[in-house]
């Protein structure tokens, strides 16, 4: 066949084919037509109704309206913490396109004076979703929250919101006790959610700001807002729930207590050249807290503000332990402090009389083992009032021998020791009181007896909070009461009337007969008389009290170990010296002490007792005494092993 023959047969056969296709395509332009018809129809008429009630629905939404936290007072009615407004700037990850992340927030970082790092850091570990907003920036400047609101579209995602922050009028002040907020945890917003806590909410952290949280929150109210296609918000269109604010607190804190507390302890530290250090004040009547300073410490307005991470981390990473509140937090070994309990156990239990007299030696001997006396002479034959006033330990040697680790235990328990004191503030530790069934558990062996003698001086695995010894003391102070430690004394509404005022809580009254308490009591004004504290004895008000020095760590190239020194003081009411009392027995004996101070002084390893010194300066601060009666030789730093 020719070539022009086979072109014109497939010609022919195209040609043939070609109605078929044009057939077949028509019918699925009418079907894609029929389709799409029917599909609008479901759209705009069967169901438009409720898609319209849908695109309302996501144009508007129900948020939380914060409530005003509630503020703090010292039991004067001097503000402590108030609220302040201030500009936050907030991003919502999602609405903040990965790729121009790096961009955002380094402007950011720019603008705020932040590390990028930190934002960056802010955002990813955000504890909500993506679209919730993140905290990045509080208390930010009114200019440059202005500047970042108006940058909008070069800030996808930024949004600067006005909410309130803590203002913690005395600083560093108060910090330990008051505490701060933070931002809340992935783990704690799981906890509290159904409580109504958001994923950028701020919440007691530590101190009374975490212990009285559900008080001073407050209860959150409900508006319905309308957002734009970006989920900001336009406008309210309604309030649904008023928020209700928190209440207040007003605290068993005296300002000006704690403020004499502090200049005491920085005092003595700066002239002992003293790392740590801690000084509580308490009524022994109430079990009150009047003041309590841990020392270094920190300026909660740092996390108020919105503290770096490197801030941050200096703080933990500080050896002394600024964000630990020692008054509570930690224990040590509380040295011949702790010969109260021993000399309260030996009386009770008929093992001595307060007349009863030992010998008293350089040293006693175990085995081949020597417990020496803390001046490795003794005191010769010492009762009660010699072997507490001098603080001789082959005395207590004797007394804890006689009692037997269990009945110390017995009388430690009598005391507080061994189990939290119950104080209103989140942290506090227990301490050790060291008993046959505790050795056998801890370390599978009983107490030698080696270990009842170190047991009775506060030494060996004795350990106790400075809390809990003043706490001791003040029930030895007030006849036997035991109170629970309180710092809130009231809480108070929104008008300033007080909802709840917290009475004084009896932990347990001593089991011991009156007369025993009253010679231990004695006992420790004579500390003060014969010179044990050198010249506490002649301020003009009647103190009484108890020195300790607690060995502890390693020895030095002399074999001497650094030791810790306390002391414990308490004062009787009315305590100006009279003609008919010249030595403060009788003002001691009664059991209305007006005040008890503790001073706890870490590693001091000074010439005389540190904590001594501070005490004296706080009384001196507190009743208006003129006259210094301070010793500054006695601060010097070395390794002296002098004062018990």
């Amino acid at each position: 066949m020719s070539t022009t023959e086979l072109q014109f047969v497939s010609r022919r056969a195209r040609d043939g084919r070609s109605p078929i296709r044009f057939v077949a395509f028509g019918l699925a332009v009418i079907l894609a037509a029929s389709v799409l018809t029917a599909r609008l129809f479901a759209l705009q008429i069967a169901s438009g109704g409720r898609f319209v009630a849908l695109a309302e629905y996501n144009r508007t939404v129900n948020q939380a309206i914060p409530s005003t936290r509630g503020v703090i007072y010292d039991r004067n009615g001097v503000p402590l913490v108030t609220n302040v407004p201030g500009y936050s700037v907030k991003v919502r990850p999602a609405d903040l396109p990965e790729d121009r992340r790096p961009e955002v927030v380094g402007r950011l970082a720019a603008l705020l004076g932040l590390d990028p790092a930190d934002i960056n850091i802010a955002i990813d570990s955000n504890p909500g979703s993506r679209f919730d907003l993140v905290r990045i920036a509080s208390d930010v400047d009114p200019g440059v929250a202005n500047f970042i609101s108006e940058s909008r579209l070069d800030l996808p995602g930024v949004e600067v919101v006005v909410e309130s922050r803590r203002d913690y009028v005395t600083g560093s002040l108060l910090s330990q006790v008051i505490g701060y907020t933070g931002p809340i945890n992935a783990v704690q917003l799981q906890e509290l959610k159904p409580e109504g806590y958001l994923p950028d909410d701020l919440l007691g952290a530590t101190g009374v700001e975490a212990e009285y949280e559900a008080v001073l929150r407050g209860t959150y109210g409900v508006e319905s807002i309308e957002k734009d296609a970006q989920g900001r918000k336009i406008q309210v269109l309604r309030t649904l729930a008023e928020p209700v604010p928190g209440n207040s607190l007003e605290l068993t804190i005296d300002v000006q207590a704690q403020r004499w507390a502090q200049q005491a302890l920085e005092w003595g530290m700066s002239e002992a050249g003293l790392k740590r250090g801690v000084v509580i004040v308490m009524n022994p009547q109430t079990g009150e807290v009047l003041a309590m300073v841990s020392l270094p410490t920190y300026d909660d307005n740092l996390f108020a503000h919105g503290i770096s991470n490197a801030d941050y981390e200096a703080l933990v990473a500080n050896p002394n332990k600024p964000l630990t509140n020692g008054a509570i937090a930690e224990h040590f070994p509380p040295g011949s402090t702790y010969k109260l309990v021993a000399g309260t156990g030996g009386l009770a239990d008929g093992e001595i009389k307060a007349t009863t007299k030992l010998a008293t030696k350089g040293y006693l001997t175990l085995g081949s083992t020597r417990f020496y006396d803390w001046n490795r002479r003794g005191f010769g034959a010492c009762n009660m009032m010699c072997g507490f006033g001098h603080s001789s330990d082959t005395y207590f040697f004797q007394v804890a021998g006689m009692l037997g680790i269990d009945r110390l235990a017995h009388w430690a328990g009598e005391y507080g020791f061994g189990e939290p004191t119950g104080v209103d503030l989140p942290g506090e530790v227990s301490g050790i009181v060291p008993s046959n069934q505790w050795k056998l558990e801890t370390l599978g062996t009983e107490i030698y007896p080696g270990e009842v003698y170190q047991a009775g001086i506060g030494q060996g695995y004795d350990v106790v909070t400075p809390l809990q010894l003043i706490n001791a003391y003040t029930a030895l102070a007030n006849g036997g009461t035991l109170y629970e430690p309180r710092v809130v004394r009231n809480v108070l509404d929104a008008e300033g009337n007080v909802v709840q005022a917290y009475e004084p809580t009896v932990l347990h009254e001593l089991d011991v007969d009156p007369s025993v308490l009253r010679t231990m009591r004695q006992a420790a004004r004579n500390v003060v008389l014969i010179r044990h504290t050198y010249n506490l004895v002649d301020l003009p008000i009647v103190v009484a009290g108890k020195s300790g020095t607690a060995e502890f760590g390693t020895r030095d190239a002399q074999g001497r170990l650094p030791f810790h020194s306390w002391f414990v003081a308490f004062v009787p009411k009315d305590p100006a010296k009279t003609a008919a009392d010249p030595t403060g027995m009788k003002a001691v004996a009664g059991t209305e002490s007006e005040l008890a101070v503790l001073a706890f002084a870490y590693d001091s390893r000074t010439r005389g007792n540190a904590a001594t010194e501070i005490v004296k300066y706080y009384l001196q601060l507190h009743y208006g005494i003129d006259k210094d009666y301070r010793n500054f030789d006695l601060l010097e730093r070395g390794n002296f092993y002098q004062s018990n």
